[in-house]
């Protein structure tokens, strides 16, 4: 399995090596979608155009961490 044996070299690198790998697989996995950042930045002018109109209430952040922090 390909897995195992990675794991086998990556475990004999030194730790810089290791390190360097580490940030590599990271950077990988929090790259975004384009079309996905797209969206979201639509969505929130939206929403803050919505509220700068008043059509949506704003809710304190007081409010929501007591919510959630339950």
């Amino acid at each position: 399995m390909v897995t195992k044996e990675l794991e086998k070299k990556i475990l004999n690198l030194k730790a810089i090596d290791k390190i360097h790998l580490i940030e590599i697989i990271l950077e990988s996995l929090n790259k975004t979608d384009p079309e996905i950042e797209k969206e979201w930045i639509s969505e929130s002018e939206a929403r803050y155009t919505a509220y700068k109109k008043g059509e949506v209430k704003a809710i304190p952040l007081e409010k929501i961490k007591n919510k959630y922090s339950k």
